[in-house]
């Protein structure tokens, strides 16, 4: 029995060592640029969205504002005090809701990980997430044009944690707040993987992720709802994924549901959204992921 145990360690140390060191630097990477943005980018960014209140761009708005929701550094806890505060300044909320969609979605650290998923995932990702938000501005343009989707009375600015008069001690400060946010997701992420290779047949994924059924897309998307906790923990699941069969539009659908459905952060969103229009939400982004995953199959 100890022998058995013994060799099962080994063989899970393999694959848990394999996968490490093929996506190690990516995390470290990542990391690196997040913590450049959040520290020396953020506040441009940020105020580049609050000049466009001023412009008559109109419905277009919501481009840029998804480029601009992607570029920050902002998860959804980070992303709706601060688009409380550009709700007070009168920015319109189909451009706030695709900013937000966006920065919910993708950010540039996350960008980074998912390279190590390959140029078609990293472009299937960056796409889908940019389309996201502009749908979700677009139907806020179709549907509340005349009265406010969002409540965000209760909401305040967080307190910025990045003031240290030093800049390179600002950052590194970030940049550990980053390891500790991360890391435990990471391993445990890789882990997973380890476990799936040892234990999971690669026939177990083609079948239920596989091939171009809308089925294997639908589940891929609903298991992402539960499964999400960080983006960095859930590369390492699905680079593994991938590798056993998973096409490319469940992948995509995954990587949609799973950020925006993130358990811990749905509290704070149905707050500001209220029980209808949270169910909406709910339901739009079930929905945009589905057909994103039969659409992505059908695609590549």
């Amino acid at each position: 029995m100890i022998e058995v145990l013994r060799r099962e360690i080994v063989y899970i140390w393999y694959y848990f060592d394999l996968q490490f060191r093929q996506i190690f630097w990516y995390w470290v990477l990542g990391m690196a640029i997040g913590s450049a943005v959040s520290v020396f980018a953020k506040d441009r960014i940020h105020r580049i969205f609050t000049r466009m209140k001023d412009t008559r761009w109109g419905l277009l708005g919501i481009v840029p504002a998804c480029l601009l929701g992607i570029a920050s550094p902002l998860c959804m806890y980070g992303t709706i005090p601060i688009a409380a505060s550009f709700s007070k300044q009168g920015m319109r909320h189909d451009w706030l809701a695709a900013f937000m969609m966006a920065s919910i979605l993708l950010n540039p650290q996350l960008m980074i990980y998912s390279a190590a998923l390959g140029p078609t995932a990293l472009t299937v990702r960056i796409l889908s997430c940019f389309l996201c938000g502009c749908a979700a501005g677009l139907l806020i343009w179709l549907f509340y044009r005349s009265k406010p989707f969002f409540n965000f009375s209760g909401f305040e600015e967080q307190t910025r944690r990045d003031t240290d008069p030093n800049l390179l001690l600002r950052y590194l400060k970030n940049l550990w707040r980053n390891v500790k946010a991360t890391g435990m997701f990471f391993l445990f992420g890789i882990l997973l993987s380890a476990l799936f290779q040892r234990y999971v047949p690669q026939t177990t994924m083609e079948k239920i992720f596989g091939g171009n059924e809308a089925w294997g897309v639908l589940m891929a998307a609903t298991v992402g709802v539960p499964l999400y906790a960080c983006g960095g923990g859930t590369i390492p699941l699905l680079q593994e994924w991938l590798w056993q069969g998973m096409s490319m539009g469940s992948a995509a659908a995954f990587m949609l549901t799973g950020p925006s459905t993130k358990i811990t952060n749905l509290g704070a969103l149905k707050i500001v959204l209220g029980i209808r229009r949270f169910a909406l939400y709910l339901i739009f982004v079930m929905a945009f992921s589905w057909l994103t995953g039969i659409l992505v199959n059908l695609i590549v």
